[in-house]
């Protein structure tokens, strides 16, 4: 795995952004990792090795300090289902709707 694919700026810039922000761009890259895991392995492999570290810099945010056990677990599921043998057989679907939910909160605060 490539140490870090992410610049310098945007791990500064990931500080600011609320936890639904950061899981539901976090999520995109999951996303896109599940959609690709059939189809395109070098595609999915690098979009999982990006929201993983994006999970990372999430996993480091002082503000997340509370939510390490859920989102440690996250680390595991995800690990798992991409490098291990994925026995709970996740889905895309399953990963889709797993960080759609945190999406829809990041947006919604723009329309308030």
């Amino acid at each position: 795995m490539k140490e870090t694919f992410y610049s310098k700026s945007l791990a500064e810039r990931w500080l600011s952004f609320s936890l639904d922000e950061q899981m539901g761009n976090m999520g995109a890259d999951i996303g896109r990792a599940a959609n690709a895991q059939n189809t395109d392995k070098k595609r999915s492999q690098i979009s999982f090795e990006l929201g993983l570290e994006l999970l990372n810099l999430t996993m480091k945010d002082p503000k997340n300090q509370t939510k390490l056990s859920e989102l440690n677990r996250l680390k595991e599921e995800l690990i798992e289902c991409f490098l291990g043998e994925n026995k709970r057989n996740l889905t895309s679907e399953y990963w889709n709707d797993y960080f759609y939910s945190y999406s829809v909160a990041a947006v919604a605060k723009y329309y308030k």
